[in-house]
């Protein structure tokens, strides 16, 4: 795919790497930039639009934490919480900022690469590693939630009360049937940028999400006899439907780490510059801002909405809340619909990192060849379907590698990169970039602690609380 020779026979990417690689031509930082000879990259000239990037970048952010941010707000406050979105997504947008330097420096777009310039082989295959076991985890959360949500659709679509034996209410068989007939094709796309169409329509699927959650904001009254009986005459707790500027308990503590991972898109973001058309880092830079912008956008609306409807009723699902109103409600059964079908289409611009990951460990040397494609995308659904159908607390293993990996995607190897990549006279270890770098590095691994911290709580006071992952 994104590995394939120029049929002009340009030479490699990794046979300009013994040679001394120059910088890339870019005006992102142009007084770190004189003196270099001008070098476009020569792995591969992308055709994908400004938008069409957009498109794909922001669907890999769009997670189905989404779907639990309400209740982040209500264990943060409606103040708190956009002051640490706000916060997350800068620090995301400085780490796709540190990424593309490095790439810059040494006219490379592989994320394993930059592992293998900045650490050896160690370090190309501990970035591989960490890619392919992050968008597994982020696969099988997608599978999962079309396992168990597909057939309650189902069920309600049929009027039913109560599931049946039928083969079309088994999760495991429908995972299947949707892997096979929809996101497999949709996989074995030559190019990301071919999904950027089923991207915009994934989105739309959320917007129609988000606009949904505006809406029952003003048609689910407060206080609901769903979660208490509330007479007429009854006395109402008078916060049970007031919003609180700034909430800190136990579960605040949880939230931090659920948003420092709202905005993980690293895996993709080098394949999407590959891609680009007209590719620099400014160019690319705009891309991850607008991507974030939006999800950021989208994040705060749902968040906000969603909990000014339930306030202290909140749940960690905010689907779940909406269905103890009113279980057979045609517009959240919609929802329901638009959510799968978002999160299904999620599935392949996922699964490209990690093709792109194998080819890099596995045939690093190799051109494009269609075989390979196939195959690798083939044996990766495989694996992800009999995760999620055999292993029942696959969640709980993808929680510890979601809590390991995400911040080392975010935080970690960005920050790590570019203090090893770039040079000492370009830019000293006594600078601010790099001692910027570094102590993001350092809130790296502060959050990989506190998210194994909670898990490893979670898991001796007996509570299912995530800590991390997509």
């Amino acid at each position: 795919m994104e590995l394939q020779k120029m049929s002009n026979g340009s030479h490699h990417e990794y046979e300009t790497l013994d040679k001394g690689t120059q910088p890339e031509e870019e005006s992102f930082l142009p007084e770190k930039s004189d003196g270099f000879k001008k070098q476009q990259f020569t792995d591969f000239e992308g055709k994908t639009s400004f938008g069409m990037s957009a498109f794909n970048l922001s669907n890999a952010i769009m997670g189905s934490g989404i779907l639990g941010l309400s209740y982040a707000m209500s264990n943060t406050g409606i103040v708190l919480f956009p002051i640490l979105l706000t916060a997350i997504a800068c620090l995301s947008s400085y780490s796709v900022h540190l990424l593309l330097q490095s790439a810059g420096v040494v006219g490379i777009r592989a994320y394993e690469q930059l592992g293998f310039r900045a650490f050896g082989n160690a370090g190309k295959i501990l970035a591989g590693v960490i890619i392919t076991l992050h968008n597994i985890g982020a696969m099988s959360s997608y599978l999962f939630i079309v396992k168990y949500e597909l057939p309650l659709v189902i069920q309600a679509f049929l009027g039913q009360t109560s599931s049946s034996e039928d083969w079309y209410m088994n999760g495991n068989y429908l995972i299947v049937i949707v892997s096979v007939s929809i996101i497999l094709p949709l996989a074995l796309m030559k190019h990301l940028g071919y999904l950027g169409y089923t991207s915009g329509f994934s989105l739309t699927c959320m917007v129609f999400f988000l606009s949904s959650v505006i809406y029952k904001r003003f048609n689910i009254p407060c206080p609901l006899e769903a979660f208490g009986n509330f007479s007429a005459n009854a006395t109402i707790p008078e916060d049970i439907c007031t919003a609180k500027l700034f909430t800190i308990n136990q579960e605040t503590a949880y939230t931090i780490p659920i948003l420092a991972f709202a905005f993980v898109c690293h895996p993709e973001v080098l394949p999407i510059y590959t891609e680009l058309r007209n590719p620099t880092k400014r160019r690319m830079q705009g891309i991850a801002n607008v991507s974030i912008l939006a999800m950021f956008v989208m994040y705060l609306l749902t968040a906000i909405f969603g909990y000014l409807t339930f306030y202290v009723n909140t749940e960690s699902e905010l689907l779940h809340t909406y269905s103890k109103v009113d279980p057979l409600d045609t517009l959240i059964l919609c929802v329901r619909v638009a959510v799968l079908v978002a999160v299904t289409l999620t599935v392949p611009v996922v699964l490209f990192p990690i093709r792109r990951a194998l080819l890099q460990l596995l045939f690093p040397e190799k051109p494009f060849h269609w075989a390979r494609h196939v195959a690798i995308a083939v044996c990766l659904l495989f694996c992800v379907n009999l995760l999620v159908i055999l292993v029942p607390n696959i969640r709980d293993i993808f929680g510890i590698i979601g809590a390991t990996t995400a911040p080392c995607l975010i935080f970690i190897l960005p920050g790590l990169f570019y203090i090893r990549i770039v040079p000492i006279d370009q830019e000293p270890m006594s600078s601010r970039p790099k001692i910027q770098a570094a102590c993001f590095t350092a809130m790296g691994f502060i959050f990989m602690t506190m998210s194994l911290t909670f898990i490893g709580i979670d898991w001796m006071t007996g509570e299912k609380r995530s800590a991390g992952g997509h």
